[in-house]
């Protein structure tokens, strides 16, 4: 088993999309007879398009940021949607450690607000439903949890009302998470 940057992703669902052919598990795609892990099913659809396109801008900007200083950060971007979708990391079908679930709660979180670009913001909810679909308000504390760590490390931006929030741990009701600055 690998995991690649070469196969497009793929929901599962039936009916929902044609994709490349699949083991009778579901668990895996086969391209040019090789597996390749196939993206979490249990991520709603809208999100799995948004993540979907997200690791495909940053696959573009990996081929222009080739041997430059952006290259890093462009493949960091393929890293975190790769994750956030259940392609790499713990296995989807696995039972999560909690370690695995705060990993990939945070690709979720990074992946979604550059997805939405700079000035756009997404819900605590939005990467919820991405790492614990379909039971995603038990993740609830854990995504809030990790996006206070994001905030202090990796220029994420908790708000409230529209207005960055001084402490995010301190933060009730309603909260959005934003990048604090555009990113590659």
């Amino acid at each position: 088993m690998t995991d690649s940057d070469a196969a497009e992703p793929s929901d599962g669902g039936e009916g929902r999309r044609s994709g490349p052919e699949r083991t009778a598990d579901g668990r895996y795609i086969v391209v040019g007879g090789r597996r390749w892990r196939a993206t979490d099913p249990s991520i709603p659809d809208a999100l799995r398009k948004e993540l979907v396109n997200e690791l495909m801008a940053a696959r573009r900007a990996v081929s222009a940021a080739v041997r430059t200083t952006e290259t890093a950060a462009a493949r960091a971007r393929v890293n975190d949607a790769k994750i956030a979708l259940g392609e790499r990391g713990r296995a989807w079908w696995e039972e999560p450690e909690v370690d695995d679930q705060r990993r990939r709660a945070g690709a979720a979180i990074l992946t979604l607000v550059r997805s939405r670009g700079p000035g756009r913001s997404i819900c605590p909810s939005d990467a919820a439903r991405v790492i614990g679909s379909p039971d995603w308000r038990s993740t609830m504390d854990l995504v809030r949890d990790v996006a206070c760590e994001l905030a202090t490390a990796d220029g994420l931006v908790v708000t409230k009302g529209g207005n960055a929030v001084a402490d995010p741990r301190s933060a009730r009701g309603p909260i959005r998470y934003t990048l604090a600055t555009a990113e590659p």
